[in-house]
């Protein structure tokens, strides 16, 4: 993508004073304690209701048109949930864990063993420009419930959500707890080489490689939260219609912009034309009409357009069945924003850009099968996605699906939807992601979790022959210990 105009950089070393700002403040402050923690929940969270008009028209800004209900919905109040969560079960998360002693017979004496969980210190964030509300605040449930600091650095893909988010954070925090760095490409490359304590990012898999390579240098590490290609399989022991209505509204939500959003459907070869008919019904049905519907989302900029329209121009020359959606026959060439009829591209052939690259837009591939041990095989051929839909009643089936391949998060007869569960890990597996967050396992990973061993209160090891001189005594612990 080219960096649009007006962007400017922020100077490395203003953001490394920003981070020794944060780092000291760690160091000195009371940031552990479940009083501030809690604090900075609940100013989070007002910061999101705060500003939610001001969010929404920035992001319509940015997008050309972003559907307001969407930007509720799918930005802020997801946002909402994870930290109202994080803040109902911190004083569970943050207790210590009492562990067994080994060898056993030590915990007789009196040892003990436990873990703590110990805040990390300053969490760097970087968001992408499809939910920049969304993916810049909920991480904050776990960073701030774990006890760090943040600095975040949103796309520079959406400026006017950018500067709305820079705004809305200075007014709500001090910058040595919070921050919001924002420039271009340049800015970004800076931010990923800074020595953070841990670092969080979201975006596409080739970014990612680049962010994870700058981590290295100060042996920071990374959650990478990155995309692929999130397949559909449909039993025939499915519901079409429901399946179809299932898939397509995920589909179309944010025009497609979602990095889960389903990417290609596998369909019975006998139940093809019919899944299309009801994807017809389904996106009529949702969306009666699309250049002026408020609900129907943008595509982001000029180049995405671009992109999406080459892979339908390529898949066609290719000979794969194209099928627009257009409930009113509308004409998409005369528009003010960059809105795209929702598309499936029946059966293209591998070798089309299509198949090959994450869609990320209101394309979708139907291909049909015959068995199913096809589809799984054609799964496990590619890269591990981020999600995986599965629709069928068929038990047996389902439970081979889930066996036999491998994703970062599965979804049964919907999609999307485990995104949305705050006692559920989320992230990717391979190429589409390393490392997991939400809920408590977010807590966890903005987390050290620090071993703490207490030895009895006299001399034990000397007492069971532990010490020199070793003899007999030693030997009979030992050998009981290796049976």
């Amino acid at each position: 993508m080219e960096v649009p105009n007006g962007v400017g950089e922020m100077p490395q070393a203003e953001m490394q004073a920003i981070l020794d700002r944060q780092k000291a403040a760690f160091l000195q402050g009371d940031g552990a304690s479940i009083k501030q923690r809690l604090d900075r929940l609940e100013r989070t969270i007002a910061l999101l209701q705060s500003n939610e008009q001001q969010f929404t028209r920035a992001l319509s800004e940015d997008f050309g048109h972003r559907s307001a209900h969407e930007t509720l919905v799918a930005d802020i109040a997801v946002a909402i949930s994870p930290l109202r969560h994080a803040q109902k079960h911190l004083a569970r998360w943050q207790r210590k864990r009492r562990k067994p002693v080994t060898p056993g017979l030590l915990a007789l004496f009196g040892a003990r063993a436990w873990v703590e969980y110990q805040p990390l210190g300053v969490v760097g964030v970087i968001s992408p420009w499809n939910f920049p509300i969304f993916l810049s605040f909920a991480p904050l449930a776990g960073i701030f419930s774990a006890g760090n600091r943040c600095m975040i650095k949103p796309s520079e893909y959406t400026p006017a959500t950018s500067e709305a988010i820079g705004e809305a954070v200075r007014q709500a925090f001090d910058p040595d707890e919070l921050a919001v760095v924002t420039g271009g490409p340049a800015t970004g490359a800076h931010f990923s080489g800074l020595a953070f304590d841990h670092l969080l990012f979201t975006g596409a898999t080739s970014v990612g490689k680049h962010v994870m390579r700058a981590a290295a240098d100060n042996l920071v590490p990374v959650t990478l939260e990155l995309g692929g290609k999130s397949p559909v399989i449909i039993g025939r022991s499915a519901d079409l219609d429901g399946a179809a209505d299932a898939v397509m509204a995920g589909k179309m939500v944010n025009a497609g912009q979602v990095c889960l959003a389903p990417d290609y459907v596998f369909v019975p070869e006998e139940k093809l034309k019919t899944f299309v008919q009801s994807s017809q019904r389904a996106i009529g049905k949702m969306f009666p009409s699309l250049l002026n519907n408020p609900d129907y989302s943008s595509v982001i900029n000029e180049r995405h357009f671009d992109r999406l329209t080459g892979y339908v121009d390529e898949a066609r020359a290719a000979g794969a069945e194209v099928v627009e959606i257009n409930p009113q026959n509308e004409d998409f060439r005369q528009q003010p924003h960059r809105k795209m009829p929702p598309t499936l591209i029946i059966n293209p052939p591998e070798e089309t850009a299509v198949m090959q690259e994450e869609i990320f837009g209101p394309l979708m591939v139907i291909k049909g099968y015959r068995e199913t041990e096809e589809t799984i095989d054609y799964v496990n051929d590619h890269d591990r996605p981020l999600g995986l839909y599965y629709f069928g009643h068929d038990r047996a089936e389902q439970e081979r699906v889930l066996r036999r391949t491998t994703s970062g998060g599965v979804t049964l007869n919907d999609v999307v939807m485990h995104i949305t569960q705050d006692n559920l890990p989320f992230g990717g597996v391979g190429p589409s992601g390393m490392g997991h967050y939400h809920g408590e396992d977010g807590f966890r990973t903005f987390s050290h979790a620090k071993a703490v061993y207490r030895q009895a209160g006299f001399n034990i090891l000397e007492r069971i022959g532990m010490r020199p001189p070793y003899g007999k005594k030693l030997e009979k612990l030992v050998r009981g210990q290796m049976k």
